[in-house]
């Protein structure tokens, strides 16, 4: 494969340098190739380059100490492990942080750029995040360090991976945007640079800070969703967003990422710089270099299985055990009632003593209505007797009368009469007669 001779590109930035500086550099890179040939595994994991072979040099003799590597690679010393010391919150006092960087080497920002939002931490480092449910956020951002910022994801909606929803992220469409259309976006570009430079094209990010002050700027492959002068430039790139794009599938319950691909194309950016004579006829260009993905197509069956029953199964199990607690906790005391109720109220004793004191209840409501009906007789009775009274008045009355118009022979008589023993009128007798004979109720045994 052909790449970039390294040196030679370092000589186009020399073009603002004074002209006997270009001209030095005209001489030193006289007669070298503009690329290098190299093989895929060289390119990625090491090959010697006069650049850095003169950097080391320099480090050696001058003691100036420049972050220089041994040899040049991609990918040397990537074994997945971080020289940084990340701070983290691990989400026990509030899930709305869970998996947010707080601290990078004791710094609660990124050195690379001097203001916010440029240097802002606010980011996960990609295995987990906030979820969605308590955050409600739309935008969750992943911090990589050959990105040299936190990245945004924009929320798109849900998807199914596996039985499983997740919600699917993409890159927001100003993450490359210009300055003119996302203000945000000026913190990236170096102080000075001209509005027509390079970071203000739509689709690239100077990433340089972070490698050694080099020209390199990032961009999604192919120059996907870029500027199409910088897609003009280059022959053979054919931008695809099924191919090209970056996405992720994160879980919203429990903010787990379920699948992702991060996209990802190195650019060299090369000046035109006309007193070096090697590459006077360098047009000013950006130049592709290497397109990477790195990512996670799925979990593993173990951590799959879990994800599942603690977002998916759950739904259904946890309400369904509820409920069968409900209904078996019913039955159990309903059982313990029935039971006993049983050994207390229905035993031989107590049901004796039941049926009597119903027994003693219906006597009592039986003489109730005898009582009742005798006392509703002997009204009848004494309405009665008051007319024989009445009756028998106006009688005496009348005799009365008789005997005092009656002669002495009458009196006499009278008192003959009246010296016998008084008998009872017939109306007495018959009232008498008529009085109910109320035979006392027997007496309701205890």
């Amino acid at each position: 494969m052909y790449i970039p001779n390294e040196f030679q590109t370092l000589a186009t930035q020399s073009r603002h340098m004074p002209w006997g500086v270009q001209a030095a550099m005209s001489v030193l890179v006289r007669g070298m190739e503009n690329f290098v040939t190299v093989t895929p595994a060289e390119f990625l994991f090491g090959y010697d380059d006069t650049l850095v072979t003169l950097a080391n040099i320099a480090n050696t003799l001058l003691h100036i100490n420049w972050p220089a590597p041994r040899i040049m690679s991609l990918l040397k010393g990537r074994n997945g492990t971080l020289p940084e010391v990340h701070t983290m919150y691990t989400g026990h006092t509030s899930r709305a942080r869970m998996g947010l960087l707080d601290r990078l080497n004791g710094l609660d920002h990124l050195p690379f750029w001097s203001e916010p939002p440029c240097n802002s931490i606010k980011a996960s480092e990609g295995s987990f995040f906030p979820p969605r449910d308590i955050t409600h956020e739309d935008i969750v951002a992943i911090y990589d360090k050959d990105l040299c910022r936190a990245f945004p994801l924009q929320y798109r909606g849900l998807v199914d991976k596996e039985g499983i929803s997740a919600g699917y992220y993409t890159p927001p469409d100003t993450i490359f945007a210009p300055s003119a259309d996302w203000p945000d976006n000026k913190c990236f570009c170096q102080p000075g640079e001209s509005p027509t430079a390079p970071c203000e094209l739509k689709g690239l990010q100077n990433i340089s800070p972070c490698h050694y002050d080099a020209p390199v700027f990032v961009s999604f492959p192919h120059f996907w969703n870029a500027d199409d002068s910088l897609l003009r430039a280059v022959e053979g790139l054919t931008p695809n967003r099924d191919l090209h794009e970056t996405f992720f599938k994160i879980q919203p319950k429990l903010g787990v990422t379920m699948e992702a691909k991060v996209r990802i194309q190195l650019n060299l950016k090369v000046d035109h710089a006309p007193y070096i004579h090697s590459v006077h006829t360098f047009p000013e260009i950006v130049f592709p270099i290497i397109w990477l993905e790195e990512g996670v197509d799925e979990l593993t069956p173990e951590i799959h299985r879990w994800v599942y029953i603690a977002t998916t199964a759950a739904d259904f199990i946890i309400p369904s055990v509820e409920y069968s607690f409900i209904v078996v906790g019913a039955l159990t005391l309903a059982a313990v009632f029935v039971r006993t109720y049983k050994g207390v109220v229905f035993t031989a004793e107590n049901l004796e003593r039941g049926m009597e004191e119903l027994r003693c209840g219906s006597h009592l409501l039986v003489n109730a209505a005898s009582n009742a009906a005798h006392a509703a007789s002997h009204a009848a009775h004494a309405a009665s007797n008051h007319l024989h009274r009445e009756h028998r008045e106006h009688r005496e009355q009348a005799y009365h009368l008789l005997r005092s118009t009656s002669t002495a022979t009458q009196s006499s008589s009278s008192e003959a009469d009246a010296s016998e023993p008084a008998t009872p009128s017939p109306a007495e007798g018959e009232e008498a007669e008529r009085q109910p004979m109320v035979a006392p109720a027997a007496p309701c045994p205890v």
